[in-house]
């Protein structure tokens, strides 16, 4: 009998007959007739916990046999029968398991394909400078290379690898902030400061592309970041304005302080995002109709990320008068 391998059973059943016989015998002390009461009482009562535990344990078993089901990935269960008796509670907390598991199972295979996408992209992100290096290796070992198109060539491997180096730098920035081991280290600094921090290294370009920086930032204003992270956040998101602004135009980024918020917007007078754009302008290796041909669609997506990890927000739109619009914000609490 398969019950009877039961410790448990076995050990209530042997407590069961103990009790049974002591009482029957102090039964039969009374009378025969109070002892065979008792022993017949005993009787049913054995009867009705063998009854009773059979079905308990069968019970038991049915639900371990769903559990395995569920464990070699069939993807049908039914728990539902068990939502009645002693094994209700433990059959809502499994179905609550199950739900919470299944959608980690979801969420790790949607992880494992945009790892995937991203492994893909990165490999072609990187492929592209490579290329040009090799090709340009292979024309400077040509003897028939003249010393201008020498000059030429060193220059163009040049440009190659800062950008290979800004690429690495920018995805393993972005895996650290992923990752929640980016060291951010926050303090009050004023939008004056993070403005200029930011414009500072695009000074040379915003020249030589003929683009106007104009600043509108409340001066005593401050926000507490991390001025060096957010600094390159709000830098990339000049860069991106400053490529798409034609020669003449002009970059405006203007600040201001609430109560609530410490915000700074960036536009340009560049030929604005299109509609079908604006969902994916901050994802990464997305490239708009208008990207250079340079853009590796990584600056936006590092900027976001940098803005998040420091508790606050960015969107991108349209501006009324036309261009792209940035609105940055940081919160002073929780949202």
């Amino acid at each position: 009998m398969k019950l009877m391998r039961n410790a448990g059973f076995r050990r209530d059943t042997l407590a069961f007959l103990l009790i049974w016989a002591a009482a029957s015998i102090a039964c039969f002390c009374v009378s025969d007739a109070a002892g065979i009461a008792a022993l017949a009482t005993g009787a049913l009562l054995l009867l009705w916990h063998i009854i009773a535990s059979r079905r308990r344990y069968k019970q038991m078993a049915d639900l371990a046999g769903e559990l395995d089901r569920i464990l070699h990935g069939y993807e049908s269960y039914d728990l539902d029968r068990f939502s009645e008796g002693e094994l209700s509670i433990l059959q809502s907390e499994l179905s609550k398991l199950i739900v919470a598991l299944r959608s980690q199972s979801d969420e790790l295979k949607n992880d494992k394909h945009r790892l995937a996408d991203s492994m893909a992209d990165i490999s072609h992100q990187l492929k592209t400078p490579l290329t040009s290096i090799n090709l340009a290796l292979a024309m400077l070992a040509s003897p028939d290379t003249g010393f201008e198109r020498r000059a030429e060539l060193t220059r163009d491997i040049s440009r190659s690898l800062s950008r290979l180096e800004w690429l690495v730098s920018a995805l393993l920035k972005i895996s650290r902030l992923d990752a929640g081991m980016a060291e951010l280290a926050p303090r009050p600094v004023t939008l004056r400061e993070l403005t200029d921090a930011a414009a500072s290294p695009l000074a040379i370009a915003l020249e030589v592309r003929g683009v106007e920086l104009r600043t509108d930032v409340d001066r005593s204003g401050t926000v507490t970041v991390d001025p060096a992270w957010c600094a390159e956040a709000l830098g990339n998101i000049l860069k991106n304005c400053m490529e798409h602004t034609p020669s003449g135009g002009a970059v405006t980024v203007t600040g201001r302080v609430t109560p609530i918020f410490a915000e700074l917007t960036v536009r340009d007078t560049g030929p604005g995002f299109d509609a079908s754009e604006l969902p994916y302008v901050f994802e990464r290796f997305y490239r708009g109709k208008n990207s250079d041909a340079q853009s590796s669609g990584i600056g936006l997506a590092l900027a976001r990320s940098i803005i998040r990890s420091s508790g606050g927000t960015v969107k991108a739109e349209n501006a009324p008068g036309g261009g792209a619009c940035f609105t940055i914000r940081f919160y002073k609490g929780a949202v």
